[in-house]
């Protein structure tokens, strides 16, 4: 068997283990050991293969690292309204406890209400940002 039938081997089983995973930096992997196998169809001895596969994979790893890591990052699901329907809800806070937390009575019951850090809690209106736990963190509106 031939060395680059060997590295397209090596990418596909790579790829099927990306299908089962969803670590998408298997895919980069397998893009290297792709690399390894033209490197063998080029006529590159095995320490070329490896260099160029090793070199390939791993500035992909990277370099998607650094894309992810640039991006926002997805919302907090506690902060989805298709979640938790208490997202966008209004409430009336009349007044806050000295350690920034509030008790307020929502939906039939007591609850424990924090303020997002930065926002200094006054009296009045909040919306619900999200459930942390079993507090409402609130936004003033």
């Amino acid at each position: 068997m031939s060395d680059s039938t060997l590295w397209w081997l090596l990418a596909g089983s790579t790829v099927a283990l990306e299908l089962f995973t969803g670590t998408f930096y298997l895919l980069m992997l397998a893009v290297g050991m792709a690399a390894g196998a033209l490197a063998a169809h080029a006529g590159l001895g095995l320490v070329e293969q490896l260099i160029v596969a090793a070199l390939t994979g791993s500035a992909l790893v990277v370099a998607w690292y650094f894309v992810k890591k640039r991006r926002d990052g997805d919302p907090s699901v506690r902060s989805l309204r298709s979640v938790n329907l208490d997202v966008g809800e209004v409430l009336q806070i009349d007044e806050w406890n000295p350690d920034g937390t509030a008790s307020v009575k929502y939906r039939g019951a007591q609850w424990t209400v924090i303020h997002r850090p930065g926002n200094p809690p006054t009296p009045g209106s909040y919306r619900v940002a999200e459930l942390v736990g079993s507090r409402l963190l609130v936004d003033k509106v």
